[in-house]
């Protein structure tokens, strides 16, 4: 039993620790430079946070564990909605910008439709992977103008804001430390990560194995929730700091990038089937809190207690269900 927990907890550990690395050393280097915060926020702070789950669904992906692989996106979708705005609104009501709300938003219930379209009508191939990333490369393209045009917060620059303004060490560096040193930072951290996510997988297959559960019901929790924690750290500790602005952007952009990111380079490098029981239950669940989360953000233009407390609610009943 150790045997098979060890890997799956310290994959867990590297993941954790290898992004916040991964993070901070790319925005840092970023900044030495030039580029813009903006441009950062959408590129080298998006993609850092979810580099756990891209690293873990490709190894999944190329070991041969479609189940895994796509549990994790559809399953990172679902906790970050249910499980992580629900904590993060019963700490403190999380505010909406409109703007994330009408753009952000829209998008996000967007891509998880398109995914369980594509999902059910053909395999996740090449073609398919394609066309989500360029579909994410588009939508970064369009919020870069119109953030330039408008100067208003979107949700995948409210997630660098959440890094930004929740630990000081993502803070615009002011001298001390070499580009060089900055570069080491960020690769150590991607070597961390993708260390962490082979041990992860590896973890998760033994586990699904040892207690007879299925490797997309693993993926679609202990992956999940694993994969999730820099989006789970980043959105309770603005939660703690009175910012809960700042936690839906941050989650509504970290879904974005699961499904068109995510979704789409594991489709490019280790192209499979989605398993059926994701496609008839989980991807139509994920859409299902994505038009929940919409409802209750455009309410007031706040997600209050009470229904962050329907969330994580419905967080609980979603595992049980899925648990054997």
């Amino acid at each position: 039993m150790v045997d098979t927990w060890l890997p799956l907890v310290a994959g867990l550990a590297l993941l954790v620790g290898g992004g916040d690395v991964l993070v901070r050393g790319a925005v840092r280097a970023a900044e030495r430079i030039g580029i813009s915060p903006l441009v950062i926020g959408l590129t080298l702070v998006g993609f850092g946070t979810s580099m756990p789950e891209l690293v873990t669904s490709v190894q999944a992906g190329l070991n041969g564990s479609p189940g895994i692989a796509y549990g994790n996106v559809v399953g990172s979708n679902i906790a970050n909605i249910l499980l992580i705005a629900g904590v993060s609104a019963l700490i403190c009501p999380i505010v909406v910008a409109r703007s994330a709300l009408r753009r952000d938003a829209v998008v996000m219930l967007l891509a998880a439709g398109a995914f369980l379209g594509l999902a059910a009508l053909a395999p996740m191939g090449r073609p398919t992977g394609a066309a989500l990333v360029v579909a994410l490369v588009g939508y970064i393209w369009f919020v870069i103008r119109q953030e330039r045009a408008a100067a208003d917060g979107g949700a995948i620059h409210d997630k660098s804001l959440a890094l930004s303004e929740t630990e000081p060490g993502l803070a615009p560096a002011h001298g001390g430390g070499s580009l060089g040193v900055s570069l080491l930072t960020a690769v150590a951290g991607l070597a961390l990560v993708v260390a962490g996510g082979s041990l992860l997988v590896d973890g998760a297959v033994a586990l699904a194995r040892g207690f007879g559960v299925s490797e997309t019901v693993i993926g679609l929790t202990i992956v999940a929730i694993g994969t999730s924690m820099p989006e789970l750290v980043t959105s309770v500790i603005a939660a703690l700091k009175r910012q809960g602005d700042v936690a839906f952007g941050n989650i509504v952009g970290s879904n974005i990038y699961n499904v068109l990111g995510i979704g789409g380079t594991t489709a490019l490098i280790a192209p499979s089937v989605v398993p059926e029981e994701l496609v008839r239950f989980d991807a139509p669940i994920m859409i299902g809190v994505s038009a929940l989360l919409v409802l209750f953000a455009a309410t007031g233009l706040r997600i209050a207690r009470r229904e962050g407390a329907v969330l994580v609610a419905g967080y609980a009943s979603y595992v049980w269900i899925l648990w054997p």
